[in-house]
């Protein structure tokens, strides 16, 4: 059994637990930090029922905390149906909206009003809606709808609760609308009409709002904007470049901002003035967010944190600088952590880079050359990978694996610039980045050459595919998670989810240049008659991301074209993109993806 440290928020206090024996979360509140388990909101096993996957999406609980919205998808569609109970007596009103994009709604002032957003055909978030409590969903208000097949719609709510927010953002430009929470049934209110290359968020923050943007300023600044002109902006926090800010969230006596730095993240206390603080956590390769944070008016600021050697940590920053307060720290029983130990190393790429990358192992392991190691990478999409703590990972590390997190250009750790240059028609500067970390494991006797095993999911499943179609000696063993390996196929078919949008990521290969360097990677058009690394490939019957027959149809190729390779394929029957939603699934899966890592090394030293 396990409980979040609770959360307080208008008077009430939040919580989750598990318990011993139940896939999912239970979610409760008390008056107090000590009866915040009392009463419940929503048992995770109860609405799963008997299906074999389950996923809450919305959990909002009304001002006047009287009711929850609340959505939930059953079969990893990513399709959810969106109802609100009445939290007095459980029970579920009539107003029941089907097929909502996930997560994304907003409560008016009132609670007369819930705002929420639907996906197109091609599961593209596109229309916000307004549905009166109480009413049916046929009688809902569409209050705003982007045409642009590139942008993704989103909506929420100020931390101070006087504005309801609507984004719509491609990948490469946003813009915001406002509405007032006292008057919601008012027209939007456009922020700043979109510009190409132009990127922007919002938060209110007293009399202004304040806006975190890319305007000439690559790394992004901080402006502020008055509330009755938000488009006339004025520079508050300076860009500097190489300091990537990535957070900037506002509360009644201050603001925290989160900044990604030499591969680092860093948060800080900002005044009105413009000065901050950053706030000390350790001095290892470490993650650090923002927690949950519901009230505006605060006199601490509850974060999270975590490294390769640290369990998930949540602490309290009191606003008169006193110092840390650690609230809770995830337990790992009979394991003695301070065995463990990380280290921060840079890999010189092909043209001189020098790529990041965390690394972890027993203390116990010697730095000869003779440790196996597993590589995990990501690199797209600007999506920075903090290191973080897993006790499943421990396993690895007692057998003598050293475990290597890799930072490549396509993700943002080093800033906007990092992303750029593996992006586009710069996209295999990830894929030889991976590479080069690789190597230089090797070379530096972190790991033997031999028994290099390397992991992604997703865009990091093309990395993975794109790395041993390049050097297949390269690993011993490679893990393809859900992998996005039929690049040039998905990517001219624009009736596909996400096909549009993605253009500004990876190019339109129905058109050159990209249509020949999209080719030139991708790993399901370079899987040739050649022996690779021992492989094993997952999918997801109902992945709306990553259809299911992407990874089946390169598991097919690679059996035809290289019939020594061992190729393990596993598809989800009953889940979509994120694999098995129920804890003891996720534990029973992660335990055969390490099995095959161990395995895969273990084939080398047989052989």
């Amino acid at each position: 059994d396990d409980s979040s440290y609770p959360v307080s928020h208008a008077g009430w206090w939040y919580q989750s637990r598990t318990e011993t024996g139940k896939a999912y979360a239970i979610h409760t509140r008390g008056r107090t930090s000590d009866t915040a388990g009392d009463q419940l909101l929503i048992d995770e096993n109860i609405e799963a029922g008997d299906n074999e996957y389950f996923s809450l999406g919305a959990f909002d609980v009304s001002n006047n905390a009287q009711l929850l919205a609340w959505s939930s998808d059953t079969d990893g569609s990513e399709h959810y149906q969106l109802r609100i109970r009445d939290i007095a007596t459980g029970l579920e009103l009539a107003d029941v909206i089907p097929d909502t994009a996930y997560g994304g709604t907003a409560w008016s002032a009132d609670d007369v009003w819930l705002f929420y957003v639907l996906p197109d055909e091609q599961m593209r978030p596109w229309q916000v809606w307004r549905h009166r409590i109480g009413t049916s969903p046929a009688d809902d208000v569409m209050v705003y709808e982007d045409a642009d097949e590139r942008f993704f719609v989103g909506v929420g709510a100020t931390r101070s609760g006087a504005w309801i927010t609507i984004e719509t953002s491609s990948k490469t430009s946003s813009e915001i609308w406002l509405i007032d929470a006292v008057n919601p049934t008012t027209a939007a209110m456009c922020v700043r009409p979109r510009e190409d290359d132009v990127e922007y968020t919002l938060d209110h923050w007293g009399d202004v709002f304040a806006i975190a943007t890319n305007h000439e300023a690559v790394d992004f600044q901080v402006m502020t904007a008055p509330i009755d002109s938000p488009a006339t902006w004025t520079p508050f926090i300076s860009h500097v470049a190489g300091e990537r800010i990535t957070q900037f969230e506002c509360f009644a006596t201050c603001a925290v901002m989160q900044r990604w730095v030499a591969g680092q993240q860093i948060l800080s206390i900002v005044h009105r003035d413009g000065t901050f603080a950053v706030m000390p956590i350790m001095n290892e390769p470490h993650e650090i967010e923002i927690d949950a944070n519901p009230d505006y008016d605060t006199t601490g600021i509850r974060v999270s944190y975590q490294s390769l050697t640290t369990p998930n940590t949540t602490a309290l920053f009191p606003l008169d600088n006193s110092g840390l307060v650690t609230l809770k720290q995830t337990e790992v029983r009979s394991c003695d952590l301070s065995r463990y130990v990380s280290e921060r190393r840079w890999a010189p790429s092909h043209d001189g880079t020098l790529v990041p990358c965390d690394i972890v192992r027993h203390v116990d392991t010697p730095l000869d050359g003779t440790a196996p190691a597993v590589v995990y990478v990501y690199g797209a999409y600007e999506i920075s990978i903090a290191p973080w703590f897993s006790i499943a990972r421990l396993s690895l590390l007692d057998r003598g694996f050293v475990w290597v997190l890799a930072h490549p250009r396509g993700g943002g750790e080093m800033g906007r610039d990092w992303y750029l240059d593996g992006k586009l028609l710069q996209k295999r500067n990830t894929f030889i980045d991976t590479n080069a970390v690789a190597q230089h494991l090797s070379a530096e006797g972190i790991c033997d050459a031999n028994k290099i095993v390397v992991r992604g999911g997703s865009a990091g499943g093309l990395t993975v595919g794109a790395c041993i179609t390049m050097e297949p000696s390269l690993y011993a063993g490679a893990i393809a998670e859900v992998p996005f390996v039929d690049v040039v196929s998905t990517m001219s078919d624009p009736s596909l989810p996400l096909t549009v949008t993605e253009w500004e990521e990876w190019g339109d290969p129905r058109v050159e240049p990209f249509a020949s360097y999209i080719e030139s990677y991708s790993p399901y058009d370079n899987t040739t008659a050649h022996s690779y690394p021992q492989l094993y490939v997952t999918a997801g019957l109902n992945d709306p991301r990553v259809s299911y027959h992407e990874p089946a149809k390169w598991v097919a190729r690679m059996r035809q074209v290289s019939p020594e390779t061992v190729v393990v394929f596993k598809c989800e029957m009953g889940a979509g993109h994120g694999g098995p939603s129920g804890r003891y699934d996720q534990w029973r899966d992660e335990a055969q993806t390490l099995a095959f890592a161990i395995d895969s090394v273990s084939s080398v030293t047989q052989q």
